[in-house]
């Protein structure tokens, strides 16, 4: 059972736009498929329903802040494997906290330790 956060989140999938170096791409030697893209410029793609007023990345499922998850996972790109939520390696990323802020959660809080296991909490 995962302890993530973004398991309940899934807020920075809706307000980003998720771009990247076209060289992630499947067609190019990448795991990001080409259909799940569209082009930026002519060295940037990113990831469909995210350049939009109104960004949700097309590939992530559910409800944000009740039960979410990304349909292509494995494959998703560089951008998004890099993106860490608050306090999940012990460092604070307001980005996290603006991209919650946006769907009306609270920021995330330090990780508490209990028996030697970090676990994620959100803020009072």
């Amino acid at each position: 059972m995962s302890t993530s956060p973004c398991t309940s989140c899934g807020a920075c999938c809706a307000f980003f736009r998720v771009s990247f170096f076209w060289g992630e791409c499947q067609s190019s030697g990448g795991t990001v498929p080409d259909d799940t893209v569209e082009l930026v410029t002519p060295s940037l793609v990113a990831m469909r329903g995210t350049s939009q007023p109104n960004p949700r990345c097309t590939k992530l499922a559910g409800e944000i802040g009740e039960d979410v998850r990304c349909t292509m996972y494995e494959q998703r790109s560089s951008s998004c494997r890099d993106f860490d939520a608050s306090w999940e390696n012990g460092e604070h990323n307001p980005r996290c906290d603006d991209a919650r802020a946006k769907h009306g959660l609270p920021p995330l809080s330090p990780q508490p330790v209990i028996n030697h296991i970090p676990v994620l909490q959100l803020r009072s």
